[in-house]
């Protein structure tokens, strides 16, 4: 494999990784089961409370 698709597919799991934590931080909440409105509306939902939930965790992470 080359170094470029190394590079490549690091960053891919980087970003890969980032999802799917935040899928897990939404289904602990169970917040998607009781979402109902429109995938526009509900993605900007998520996304904020994705920030949010960062935020928070940054706050006391040191």
């Amino acid at each position: 494999m080359s170094r470029r698709q190394k590079t490549v597919n690091r960053a891919h799991a980087r970003t890969r990784a980032r999802g799917e934590r935040a899928n897990a931080t939404l289904r602990t909440w169970k917040i998607l089961a009781k979402l109902r409105c429109c995938p526009r509306r509900a993605t900007a939902i998520v996304q904020a409370i994705l920030v949010l939930h960062h935020v928070e965790a940054n706050r006391y992470a040191g």
